[in-house]
């Protein structure tokens, strides 16, 4: 008896083997010799991945190879495996046909160049517009002006807005047609600067719309292709999720949410279009939604958390609580370096920047904020703290609401900090401005405020708050972010604020799984577990361990999401979009 229930036990476990590798031959993926950075809880490290469909169904060793034979089976001679990026904070945009590539100009005489020939094929008196460029990129290391655009399209307004989305430059047509002269006052939330003789030299800060409300506007079928090529260009970056910190309702129909002629920008409902037109091949997104008043708010009738895998609502955002250090308009405790009385600007009285907060609270959304300054951080945490005290969280969320800040640039006092924890007030913080901003900064603040700002450690560390990384487009490559969260070192090599790093398997995590959490998908993505969506990116290096500079220009080899290979550098055409 006890010899046939031995040979029955020994049946079944042929049995399971064999159920086991039939099940095996299913994998449609399998990824090999590979350095895999999990991203779990224990940070593990293996060398396998196998895929089934879109979810990741085994996670090991060698024995991966083995035990599941797939139609696709990619040997990564050792490169690295790992999540893709998310990225809380993007702006993606459309390219009118008015723009120029205002980037890719490294000098004046080169801008000027584009804008002869823009304003020769689009005739005298018609607008020219670009965006994204920064005074650093020029030879002439200083901010574009009326004068150097009057020069090459004195016949055609001009306006440029920035890197950021903080301030912009027109020349004198445009000026004239905005109706600014000497005299202008500075409109509410924003700056004219002057030259010395005290004419306007064309520089706006923090009121864009000034210029741009003249704009002849686009129509959605101009600029929706250029939408989806920067969509894809993303994934060449190693991004498989992001947070578009720029989305709306407004092209829901009118009286559920949406307006009249609505503008032709990405919105919840186009990206759905979008999404499925392309078959899905696109990095996954988290749309905010910019706060559009109660009735529209209400009569939407959805709140954050509506979607799919691919395309779903986030939080409220983010309505801008104060300017930024491109302006420089934040808004600080103190006062900026070198210009006494100036402490930058808010937005919002406490009355009306509470009646937004606790109107979206009582509809059930999360809360994501643009606060930049240490003062803007505080009315903000202090608006949030009464909300989340006294309007009760909906449905299963309860208290578990995920409300964050954007941007937390310049830590807040103690007492702010402590309310953040006690509310578990969480962070979406961009650590490539230590980088790409340094020199505003070395401008603009106090000793101890540019050793502080953009700080990850404190917050993560003393105050517990979760922390998730992106960029602001300021640049949108995750690698200088995670350069400057672990070297704090702006474009100069030199560090501020060393105590304020975190490891690189903090940054790592903060660039991943982090992002996920926010959005409340920490059980679908940014980890490389069994069950979890095939997210994944291979990098030719060991970010863990390669000397941090070399992180500034390592480049992503391959793309995955959802199982699918969605970019392979060297085999995918990939437009320069440094203009994103």
């Amino acid at each position: 008896m006890r010899y046939r229930c031995a040979i029955l036990g020994l049946g079944l476990s042929l049995l399971a083997v064999h159920a086991s590798r039939v099940a095996a031959a299913e994998a449609d993926l399998v990824l090999y010799d590979a350095h895999v950075i999990t991203v779990d809880p224990k940070f593990s490290i293996a060398s396998a991945v196998a895929v089934r469909g879109d979810k990741i169904i085994a996670v090991g060793g060698p024995e991966i190879a083995k035990a599941y034979h797939a139609p696709t089976m990619i040997d990564l001679h050792g490169r690295t495996l790992m999540p893709g990026f998310e990225d809380t904070h993007l702006h993606p945009k459309g390219k009118s046909p008015r723009d120029i590539e205002v980037t890719s100009a490294n000098s004046m005489t080169e801008l000027q160049q584009m804008l002869r020939e823009k304003a020769k094929q689009l005739g005298t008196g018609q607008w020219i517009t670009g965006s994204g460029w920064q005074e650093v990129q020029f030879k002439e290391d200083r901010n574009i002006t009326k004068e150097d655009l009057d020069a090459a399209a004195p016949d055609n307004p001009v306006v440029l807005v920035r890197a950021g989305g903080h301030s912009s430059v027109g020349n004198s047509m445009a000026l004239r047609l905005a109706h600014i002269d000497r005299n202008t006052p500075d409109p509410a939330g924003g700056l004219i600067e002057h030259e010395a003789n005290g004419e306007p030299n064309g520089i706006i800060r923090e009121r864009s719309d000034l210029y741009l409300k003249l704009v002849p506007r686009d129509q959605w079928a101009d600029v929706k292709q250029s939408y989806v090529d920067r969509l894809r260009w993303l994934l060449s970056l190693g991004i498989t999720s992001f947070f578009d910190a720029s989305g709306t309702i407004d092209d829901e129909p009118v009286g559920k949410g949406g307006i009249a002629n609505p503008p032709p920008n990405l919105t919840f409902h186009r990206a759905r279009e979008i999404y499925a037109e392309q078959h899905y091949a696109l990095p996954r997104v988290t749309m905010y939604i910019s706060y559009p008043g109660h009735e529209r708010l209400e009569a939407f009738g959805h709140h954050t958390g509506y979607g799919d895998d691919f395309v779903r609502i986030g939080p409220i955002g983010e309505n801008v609580v104060d300017g930024g250090f491109t302006g420089p308009t934040a808004w600080l405790l103190a006062d900026y370096k070198g210009r006494p009385g100036f402490r930058g600007k808010g937005r919002f009285t406490d009355a009306e920047l509470q009646a937004m907060v606790d109107d979206a609270a009582r509809l059930g959304w999360q809360m994501g904020l643009h606060a930049i300054g240490d003062a803007a951080i505080v009315q903000t945490v202090s608006a949030y703290d009464r909300a989340l005290n006294s309007i009760p969280g909906q449905e299963h969320k309860g208290r578990d609401r995920r409300w964050f800040t954007c941007h937390f640039t310049i830590m807040p006092p103690a007492a702010t900090m402590a309310t953040m924890e006690k509310d578990n007030i969480m962070i979406a913080q961009q650590p490539n401005f230590e980088y790409d901003l340094e020199d505003r900064y070395e401008e603009t603040l106090d000793p101890w405020r540019l050793e502080h700002n953009n700080s990850v450690a404190t917050p993560h560390g003393k105050y517990h708050l979760l922390v998730a990384f992106g960029s602001d487009n300021l640049p949108i490559g995750p690698m200088v972010g995670l350069y400057a969260a672990i070297t704090r070192k702006g474009r100069s090599g030199e560090v501020h604020g060393a105590e304020e790093a975190v490891s690189r398997e903090a940054a790592i995590r903060m660039y991943t799984a982090e992002g996920a959490y926010l959005s409340w998908e920490e059980k679908a993505k940014g980890t490389l577990e069994v069950g979890k969506l095939a997210d994944m990116i291979v990098l030719p290096g060991d970010p863990l361990t390669v000397p941090a500079e070399e992180l500034l220009n390592m480049k992503v080899d391959m793309t995955f999401v959802g199982g699918k290979l969605v970019y392979d550098r060297g085999n995918t055409p990939v437009p320069d979009l440094t203009a994103f």
